[in-house]
C-alpha cells in the first residue's frame, strides 16, 4: 500500500497551507493530507479549549451541579443554565446509606432459588400495551416459558431448593409472618441443603421446621399446632425434624417466652392495651414463682390473656381464647388458677 493511501483529504485552514499543497500529485488547491487520527485529535482539542474557556474574558469555566449552571470563575458569566442533572435524586452521607438507596434493579433475596437474578415470562399472553397475542405468538411464548424454566432449574439441587422455598413462602403467608422470617427460614434451609441434611427426610418437613425455627428466632413464634395446620406433614415429623436441624446447624433458638404470644392473642380477641399489660404482669409474676417451668408457653399466654380480660372487665370466654390459641379449655382453666395463685402469693409476701 502506498504512503498516500494512508492519508485522508481535508480542507486547508490557511492560505499558506493551500499554497504549499498546490500542485502536489495533481491534488486540488486548498487541500492537504493528514493521518486518520490527526483530524479527530485536532477537533477534540479545539472543542475542549472552547468548553474550558469563557467566551467573554477567556477565564476558567466551572460547572455548578447544585444550580445546574456553567459559569465563568473569573467574570461570573453564566454560559449555560437549566442543565439536566443525571445523578440520583437522593443524598447519602456514608457508604452504607448509599448502598441502601442505590437502585440498580430488584434486590437479591434468599427466598428465591436463584436469589431473584433471573427473569420470569408472564403467564398472561399479552403485550406491553395489554393487547392479546396472536396464536403464533402464544405458541412461541409457551415454548420460551418452558425453556426458561429449564434453564432456571438446571440440576436436582436447584429443583429441590425451588420447591422448598415455595413451601416456605406459602406457609409464611398463611401464618402472617413478616418478610424477615421468610428470609431467615430460606437461609436455614440453604444451610441444611449445603450440609447434606436432607437425605431421608421430606422437603416439606425440613421446610416446615425451618419456618418454625425462624419464627422463634425472630421473636414472633408460632406453636407446633399452628405450624402443622398449614403444613403438609404431621406435627410429630415437624418436631422431630426441627430438633435434628437445630442440633446439626447449632441454631441459637431460645425457649419460647409466653409474653411473645400475648399481643397476637389479645389483638385477635379485640382486647385493649390495658388487658395486654395486665396479662404481661401476670406472666412476670408466674416467672418469679417458677410456675412457668415445664408448662407450655402457649397455654400460659392463653390463660394470662383470659385472666387479664376478666380482671379488666372485658368480655371474653374460654371458648374464644381456646379457638385463638388452639389450646383446650381444660388447659386454660388449669393455667388460669396457677397464675392467680402466683399473683396472690406475691401480694401476700
Amino acid at each position: 500500500m502506498s504512503e498516500k493511501s494512508t492519508y485522508t483529504r481535508v480542507n486547508a485552514r490557511t492560505r499558506d497551507e493551500s499554497r504549499t499543497n498546490e500542485g502536489r500529485d495533481g491534488d486540488s488547491a486548498g487541500q492537504r493530507w493528514v493521518r486518520p487520527g490527526e483530524e479527530e485529535e485536532e477537533t477534540e482539542s479545539e472543542t475542549a479549549d472552547e468548553e474550558l474557556s469563557c467566551p467573554e474574558c477567556g477565564g476558567n469555566v466551572v460547572v455548578d451541579d447544585e444550580h445546574g449552571e456553567t459559569v465563568c470563575d473569573d467574570c461570573g458569566l453564566v454560559i449555560t443554565e437549566d442543565s439536566v442533572d443525571r445523578g440520583p435524586e437522593w443524598r447519602a452521607f456514608d457508604a452504607k446509606e448509599k448502598d441502601q438507596k442505590s437502585r440498580v434493579g430488584a434486590p437479591t433475596t434468599n427466598t428465591m432459588h436463584d436469589k431473584g437474578l433471573s427473569t420470569n415470562i408472564d403467564w398472561r399472553d399479552r403485550d406491553a400495551y395489554g393487547n392479546s397475542l396472536s396464536s403464533n405468538q402464544r405458541q412461541k411464548m409457551q415454548r420460551l416459558r418452558k425453556w426458561n424454566e429449564r434453564f432456571r432449574t438446571r440440576d436436582s439441587k436447584e429443583r429441590n431448593l425451588k420447591q422448598a422455598l415455595g413451601e416456605i413462602d406459602r406457609m409464611a403467608s398463611a401464618l402472617g409472618l413478616p418478610e424477615n422470617v421468610r428470609e431467615t427460614a430460606s437461609v436455614i434451609y440453604r444451610r441444611a441443603l449445603d450440609e447434606d441434611l436432607l437425605p431421608g427426610r421430606s422437603i416439606e418437613g425440613v421446610a416446615t421446621s425451618c419456618v418454625y425455627a425462624a419464627a422463634r428466632m425472630a421473636g414472633v413464634p408460632r406453636s407446633l399446632d399452628e405450624i402443622s395446620e398449614v403444613s403438609r406433614v404431621p406435627k410429630s415429623e415437624v418436631a422431630r425434624t426441627y430438633r435434628y436441624i437445630a442440633r446439626e446447624l447449632s441454631l441459637e433458638v431460645k425457649p419460647a417466652d409466653p409474653e411473645q404470644y400475648v399481643p397476637r392473642f389479645a389483638s385477635e380477641l379485640g382486647l385493649s392495651d390495658e388487658a395486654k399489660l395486665r396479662a404481661r404482669q401476670l406472666l412476670k409474676n408466674a416467672k418469679e414463682k417458677g410456675v412457668h417451668s415445664g408448662k407450655s408457653p402457649v397455654g400460659l399466654a392463653a390463660a394470662a390473656v383470659y385472666a387479664a380480660a376478666l380482671l379488666t372487665n372485658e368480655k371474653t370466654t374460654q371458648a374464644a381464647v381456646s379457638d385463638v390459641a388452639d389450646i383446650s379449655e381444660v388447659t386454660i382453666r388449669n393455667r388460669y388458677h396457677e397464675l392467680l395463685e402466683a399473683e396472690e402469693s406475691i401480694g401476700l409476701a
